[in-house]
């Protein structure tokens, strides 16, 4: 993984790249980013380029061996980017949320380095999720257990075999629980040369006593033109296509990838019928339309509530900003119209609130027909004090 893999932030990579040009460079770093903003493939391109400016220091060797041998490849020569970029250069070191395989086992992140390996290759945005399933957790809790901490600590004792720095990438940080006091030592007082690179979700998971002895760097959400270009460059999709789920996924390139499976999807037609049957057509109407969209599974029923949320507020900016300072699609700038006749900005933001309620539930399991149907009374009772107009 290099910088020019990494999606947008490129006011990140700035910072990085001068903290180790300018010998900036903390001991300690933790990576602050939500899903998809890009946090992990950060880290590992930050990784590789630590080494790969370190190597560009040391001599290569030029001495002949004792046998005649030429000399082994060393960061002098480049070896250390290539080797980084696969993934297995001897000095730096990944940790990883894992499961334990079979009854009593104390698993550590490189029994599963193969699978590791294949998944930041393929999936380099993907969330802790996704890896569980990669490696067959099912409805096992991953965790960075004792014993991977004191594989760390091992690791990080040793001495440097190729470059200058070791190197550790530890992701989501906020598995380590308790575990991560046996890190602290380690932290505060590194052996020369050691970078330690966390990367957390959720700082305030994180244990208070390793946020407080790291440097932190935030990344924020992907800027949505940067989305829209990946879109369009790494899976083909149109400039229309990628331009509406960019607006969706709300700078989450992970999210952004699974709206693609539903990209076809008519998410308009399925809120038009909600909306006339909440308001025009009736129960009879409700139940049939509750009936299908519990049927959907549940990343369906979260896509479908974030593009509704995504007219709402498009339709407060059009109402605010003004239509020629907000270019839309024609079918999301009709609709986004039809919605500020419907509702004024209050009601618009009541709605929202309830969508983001309802998401939250469905992420937990929540039985698909009662909110729905719930949700739709709730909608009902927002709008209702309005003439009925027929979402067209």
């Amino acid at each position: 993984m290099q910088f020019s893999h990494i999606i947008g932030q490129q006011q990140v990579i700035q910072q990085l790249q001068e903290m180790v040009n300018h010998n900036r460079l903390s001991h300690a770093l933790l990576f602050i980013g939500k899903e998809g903003t890009g946090a992990l493939p950060l880290a590992l391109a930050f990784s590789n380029y630590v080494v790969t400016e370190s190597e560009k220091n040391k001599p290569v060797a030029t001495t002949v061996g004792l046998f005649g041998e030429e000399p082994p490849p060393s960061l002098g020569g480049g070896q250390g980017g290539r080797l980084a970029a696969q993934y297995i250069h001897p000095d730096i070191h990944y940790s990883y949320p894992v499961i334990t395989k079979k009854s009593g086992d104390k698993p550590i992140s490189t029994d599963f380095i193969s699978e590791w390996r294949e998944f930041i290759k393929l999936y380099p945005y993907g969330n802790v999720y996704d890896w569980l399933q990669f490696i067959g957790a099912e409805n096992k809790q991953g965790n960075i257990t004792s014993a991977e901490c004191a594989d760390i600590i091992r690791k990080l004792n040793l001495k440097s075999f190729e470059s200058e720095y070791k190197i550790l990438v530890l992701w989501m940080a906020e598995f380590l629980g308790r575990e991560g006091n046996k890190l602290l030592k380690l932290i505060e007082e590194p052996p020369a040369n050691t970078l330690f690179i966390l990367v957390t979700e959720n700082e305030d998971l994180v244990l208070p006593t390793i946020v407080s002895r790291c440097q932190t760097v935030r990344i924020p959400p992907i800027d949505a033109a940067d989305v829209a270009d990946a879109l369009v460059q790494r899976s083909k999709l149109n400039e229309d296509q990628a331009g509406q789920i960019a607006a969706v996924s709300e700078g989450n390139y992970r999210e952004a990838l699974q709206l693609i499976q539903h990209a076809e999807e008519d998410w308009q037609a399925l809120l038009r019928e909600w909306l006339n049957a909440v308001l025009k057509t009736g129960p009879i109407a409700q139940v049939k339309w509750v009936d299908v969209i519990s049927q959907q599974g549940r990343e369906k029923q979260k896509q479908f509530l974030r593009y509704f949320t995504h007219l709402l507020e498009q339709s407060i900016r059009l109402r605010t900003m003004g239509e020629e300072y907000l270019p839309l699609t024609g079918g999301e700038k009709d609709f986004a119209l039809r919605l500020n006749k419907l509702c004024d900005v209050s009601q618009q933001q009541a709605i929202t609130l309830e969508l983001d309620k309802a998401a939250y539930h469905i992420e937990r399991n929540a039985n698909a027909k009662m909110l729905f149907m719930a949700l739709t009374i709730r909608l009902y009772h927002i709008i209702a004090n309005h003439s009925v107009i027929e979402v067209g």
